[in-house]
């Protein structure tokens, strides 16, 4: 199987790393960068970021093959699976953890919950890609994913965040309500936008060029910008927000442990659930890395357009892809053994020729 992947995706973890301390040189270097970059802003829109956000937004949504969509029906079971992990036990999972080891950081607390409600629509191809599951299955499922964010981010946010929250924050005082609207209007600029582009695209290429050309030409090239956008936005985010990183190197510590537990349950759950449902290992592979995956790309936008770039939210969030890298590389040699010891292998049928004897 050929495992193709681009330098940005081999060393995402050593590239996330380099633009943090990048960003953090830069705003010690430089302390009249942010009054600099606030210069740049329309409202509460910092344009630099806006950018970066959505340019990180465009090429996975503009990969998605939404014409792969009429399959669902020839796998419904697989993908009404496939929704219940991704809709109802992961954003659960996610709150629960959250609650669980950050009940006294609200703000790091959403950020967390903000990223357990983006399902991932990008990184999961190439996990499910080394952990040789099923490819045509994987791209169902992230063109069904990114519908279901659309329609579906903004009131799971809300119910999550406000409603959610103020119930368990009950007698505490600290009840964090934002407006529905505000998120809609967020995940509009920021996933609505880049949604269209992709879709207008993706038709508008095929159409003109072809399907082979798009997908292994203009796709392959398009692709590996989107890591780019998202290193940007990690440039210039933490070069507003350095001092306080290094001030405060235990809060990224307790970020990180409701992430990677996170990352480890909803894989084993959706692994045991799916072998239980006696799908094959290649569906049991794509099942898996769906679920346990998150779209970091639309959790920094919104935590960034709802609460602002300097805030706990946005810093939670933009913590999230420098865990989840190394955790999912990590879950790919797992499964791979996993389809050793615990799935049948094909057997292969060998015609045997009996040669007629002198």
């Amino acid at each position: 199987m050929a495992q193709r992947l681009s330098l940005l995706d081999r060393f995402l973890t050593l590239w996330i790393f380099l633009a943090m301390a990048i960003g953090v040189g830069t705003g010690a270097v430089f302390p009249q960068l942010p009054k600099l970059l606030g210069t740049f802003s329309v409202g509460t829109i910092s344009l630099p970021i806006a950018v970066g956000l959505l340019w990180m937004m465009y090429p996975p949504l503009a990969r998605v093959k939404y014409e792969e969509l009429s399959k669902v029906g020839k796998a419904w079971k697989m993908f009404s699976v496939s929704l219940v992990q991704n809709w109802l036990v992961g954003p659960f999972l996610m709150f629960g953890l959250a609650w669980l080891f950050l009940p006294d950081m609200p703000e790091y607390r959403i950020g967390i919950i903000i990223v357990g409600l983006a399902r991932c629509i990008a990184m999961v191809l190439v996990w499910n890609m080394l952990a040789e599951g099923d490819n045509e299955y994987a791209a169902v499922l992230v063109a069904l994913n990114s519908i279901f964010q659309v329609a579906l981010y903004s009131v799971y946010a809300w119910f999550f965040v406000t409603l959610l929250s103020s119930w368990m924050a009950r007698g505490s005082g600290v009840v964090v309500a934002i407006s529905i609207w505000a998120i809609a209007k967020t995940v509009f600029i920021y996933l609505g936008i880049p949604f269209i582009a992709g879709i207008v695209t993706r038709y508008t290429l095929v159409r003109k060029k072809g399907k082979e050309w798009y997908d292994q030409v203009f796709v392959e090239k398009l692709s590996p910008t989107a890591l780019i956008g998202l290193l940007f936005t990690i440039v210039v985010m933490f070069s507003l927000k350095g001092e306080y990183i290094l001030a405060l190197p235990w809060d990224v510590v307790r970020i990180a442990i409701p992430l990677v537990c996170y990352f480890l349950i909803m894989f084993t759950i959706s692994f045991i659930m799916s072998k239980a449902w006696n799908f094959s290992y290649p569906e049991t592979a794509t099942l898996s890395f769906t679920a346990a995956s998150n779209n970091f790309e639309l959790a920094i936008a919104v935590a960034v357009g709802v609460f602002g770039i300097n805030s706990g939210e946005a810093f939670a969030a933009v913590i999230g892809p420098l865990f989840e890298v190394p955790v999912l590389i990590g879950l790919v040699n797992v499964a791979l053994w996993a389809k050793k010891h615990y799935f049948r292998q094909p057997q292969v049928e060998v015609a045997t020729v009996t040669l007629p004897t002198a």
